[in-house]
């Protein structure tokens, strides 16, 4: 008869696959008992049974008056998606991406972080496809050049100069994705075992690719103005991080935007202390009304900004850029090289220049903003009917941050979900602290099929409710 493992052991288990991850790092705290033991839904004694039995072996050691830390003994090879149970799993950077990726058609997901396809400008990119084909060979069959498209760029810092941002075309980089971008910044200024500061919660995905890294991530806490400065000087001063990676327009998941009082005092915090702010502007086009920019006010001296199309134009068409000072520019070229061999394809390039230069691009935008409001107000009433509400209104964007009534626990809401076909995006996937459970982010585009919602009243009330596949 196969031994069930119990309670503790499972306990233990998720704090190993937390280590073998780099989720914890040799020197980092553990979550406190009683906070671990209401993310776990265990008793505090069970906890208290689990850290002591991973002191006995090693893995973590007690601090007197100050809690349980990870010593590194054995540390495990890396290993960034594997985990023992459900739970843990659904709190890890990876859940969601995984299941709203390899889902098929016939599942709901709230929680991905896409716009649908019915919404996308297909045929403008159809349009610009068949121009290209129709267009100069090379660019059909060639590497890209080592910074990418020169048209591309050039529109690129177009834009920015409108924002106040006058940079020369030299100082942009294309990259494969945002993520490569990203990507190719820590390779060029972050080493194994250094500190990275994030938001708590962040995009789920600056966690996964740290991680990758071997990279020791720090969270900030986050509020309805940005980061807390208060929290953010101590943190800087304590930990001496390399890079911190933010948006500071409709910031994802909480859909905040920064203030200026809150930018001029990270920029002050970075100017006399070295650090190196990435500033994810993937949403830029969602804005309604131009909010400020670190990378504007700053001018590339202590910011670099990063950002690509695939929320507003294609998550097909993948392309990214990178705009920073040109030294930074030259060593991304490099590893940009070595990594992939050059910058992004010219007939990706093309197509995404094609597109931003006619006129279809901006009415496409507008039409977004507007379907957005619209989707927004009405998924916000459906939202506070079931008692969910959001923690702010955001000015514009796709994404709510929204805390369940008392006592429900997002990362199971969205486990039970899975029966119904349905992916949420539970809080804890986006906090570094584990301190996101009650809160969960929606999609406000895909919420239009009233699936999701008889589902979650299911699940919040216990109550039977009956709907049709096909209810909408």
């Amino acid at each position: 008869m196969k031994h069930q493992p119990t309670r503790t052991s499972a306990i233990m288990e998720v704090i190993r696959q937390r280590i073998a991850t780099r989720s914890l790092v040799p020197g980092d705290r553990l979550p406190s008992i009683r906070q671990f033991a209401r993310t776990m839904q265990a008793s505090p004694s069970t906890i208290v049974q689990a850290y002591d039995r991973l002191a006995a072996e090693g893995v973590i050691a007690p601090r007197l008056g100050s809690g349980f830390y990870v010593t590194g003994r054995a540390l495990p090879p890396l290993s960034l998606a594997e985990a023992s149970t459900p739970a843990a799993r659904a709190i890890d950077p990876f859940w969601v991406s995984r299941q709203s990726l390899d889902s098929d058609p016939s599942v709901l997901k709230p929680g991905c972080g896409w716009i649908p396809t019915e919404w996308m400008p297909n045929e403008t990119l159809r349009k610009a496809l068949r121009a290209v084909a129709r267009g100069e060979s090379h660019v059909l069959s060639e590497y890209g050049g080592t910074r990418g498209a020169l048209r591309l760029r050039r529109l690129l810092a177009s834009q920015f100069a409108t924002e106040g941002l006058a940079i020369n075309p030299d100082q942009v980089l294309l990259a494969g994705s945002g993520t490569q971008a990203v990507d190719l910044i820590c390779r060029l200024l972050a080493r194994r075992g250094d500190t990275v500061l994030v938001d708590d919660p962040c995009y789920f995905n600056f966690q996964a690719l740290l991680r990758a890294h071997e990279i020791r991530i720090v969270g900030v806490p986050y509020t309805a103005t940005g980061p807390d400065t208060a929290a953010f000087e101590r943190i800087v001063q304590q930990e001496k991080p390399r890079l911190y990676i933010t948006n500071s327009v409709l910031h994802n998941p909480t859909g905040a935007t920064l203030s200026p009082q809150t930018a001029f005092r990270l920029l002050s915090i970075a100017a006399t202390s070295g650090l190196v702010i990435v500033e994810d502007d993937i949403f830029t086009d969602f804005e309604t009304i131009p909010s400020p920019r670190l990378a504007v006010m700053d001018g590339l001296e202590h910011v670099i900004r990063i950002g690509s199309f695939s929320k507003a134009l294609s998550a097909s068409v993948r392309c990214g850029y990178i705009a920073a000072r040109k030294d930074l520019i030259e060593g991304l070229i490099d590893l940009q090289v070595a990594t992939s061999f050059g910058a992004p394809s010219p007939m990706i390039t093309e197509v995404i220049a094609d597109v931003l230069e006619g006129g279809n691009y901006r009415k496409h935008m507008l039409e977004i903003q507007r379907r957005l409001e619209k989707s927004r107000k009405t998924v916000l009433h459906t939202l506070e009917t079931l008692g969910i509400f959001p923690w702010i209104v955001p000015k514009g964007g796709f994404y709510l941050w929204c805390r369940l009534p008392d006592g429900q626990d997002s990362t199971k809401i969205a486990l039970d979900s899975l029966h119904d076909k349905i992916i949420h995006a539970p809080g804890n996937v986006f906090s570094v602290s584990q301190s996101a459970s009650a809160f969960m982010r929606f999609n406000v585009t895909q919420c239009e099929n009233q699936r999701i919602f008889h589902s979650l009243e299911k699940l919040l009330t216990g109550r039977n409710v009956h709907f049709r596949q096909d209810d909408t």
